[in-house]
């Protein structure tokens, strides 16, 4: 397994809960794109629609040695899952005001797939909150490395 790119900021922003991994319907300058590491989840978010997934806002920089046929670079991509996946991912979306977030795309077997994530919204204090564990454990760890 490949990592191309990992989106930090979702865990900063989201309570991630489920993961769930889709491939992506991609045309041939986009995925030899992506092979290079130009391509960016930081602001892409997953959309349902019709029982079928879409990712949206997902930016893969345009192939240097394409010419006329090139890619729109923040085009609407469709991903590829089973459709019962689909529809629960539907309904609790929804139902329970959850979103779709992706995680890391990454390359398996050959072929490119996203993480996908059900996450909820933080607020504020859990923000801070979540800042204020990960510097408490950085100094523990940095108190523990100078006593060892």
């Amino acid at each position: 397994m490949n990592v191309i790119a990992r989106n930090k900021q979702a865990s900063h922003l989201y309570f991630l809960e489920d993961r769930f991994e889709a491939g992506i319907v991609l045309r041939g300058t986009e995925i030899k794109s992506i092979r290079e590491g130009k391509v960016s989840i930081k602001d892409a978010h997953v959309r349902v629609k019709n029982d079928e997934a879409f990712i949206i806002n997902m930016h893969v920089a345009k192939y240097k040695q394409a010419n006329q046929f090139n890619h729109d670079e923040t085009r609407t991509r469709k991903l590829l899952m089973h459709k019962r996946e689909i529809v629960k991912l539907g309904s609790k979306i929804q139902r329970e005001n959850y979103t779709l977030v992706p995680t890391m795309i990454y390359i398996d077997k050959g072929i490119c797939k996203i993480e996908i994530a059900l996450a909820k919204g933080k607020k504020l204090h859990d923000k801070r909150q979540s800042i204020k564990e990960k510097d408490v454990k950085r100094r523990m760890e940095k108190n523990m490395k100078q006593h060892v």
